[in-house]
């Protein structure tokens, strides 16, 4: 579990922003009382992430809300260089803050499938298992969700 974690959480932050870790450590207990069901030939990791994905659904919807989100996911890491200007700081908090205005504006089957691909970086393969669609349907679904999520965007914006 320790392996996969940050990109459970990279998927729980999309679909429900603070209540993330709430929702992964649900997601892991539920997984593991599920691993008799788990089928020894299929990768681990989009079987977690679907669990992962349903958990974070399910509490969405229990909810009743769409809170702002706050994703830990598109916090700059440290890379070992120099430390960043005051102003490319401000600039990236800023840039930030509107990535996650816009995903917040999105439908959940957008997040989840921008989740997948960017933030949990999982290839088409393992994106259509979580899903639970084909590949092919990842490619369209996300070009459909990336376009979705421009219009949510200030002018320019990622366009470098």
């Amino acid at each position: 579990m320790v392996r996969h974690r940050e990109a459970a959480l990279r998927v729980a932050y999309a679909l429900v922003g603070p209540d993330a870790e709430d929702v992964v450590q649900d997601a892991f207990v539920k997984a593991h009382r599920s691993l008799d069901r788990f089928r020894v030939d299929a990768p681990f990791r989009p079987w977690l992430l679907r669990i992962v994905s349903n958990e974070g659904s399910n509490r969405r919807r229990a909810a009743g809300r769409r809170a702002a989100l706050a994703l830990r996911v598109v916090a700059d890491r440290p890379s070992g260089d120099a430390a960043p200007s005051p102003e490319e700081a401000a600039v990236a908090q800023e840039r930030r803050e509107a990535l996650a205005a816009a995903l917040g504006r999105l439908a959940d089957g957008d997040r989840l499938v921008l989740a997948c691909r960017w933030f949990a970086q999982l290839s088409e393969l393992e994106t259509a298992e979580v899903l639970g669609c084909r590949p092919g349907t990842v490619k369209s679904r996300l070009s459909r969700a990336t376009a979705r999520l421009r219009q949510h965007l200030p002018e320019g914006m990622f366009d470098d």
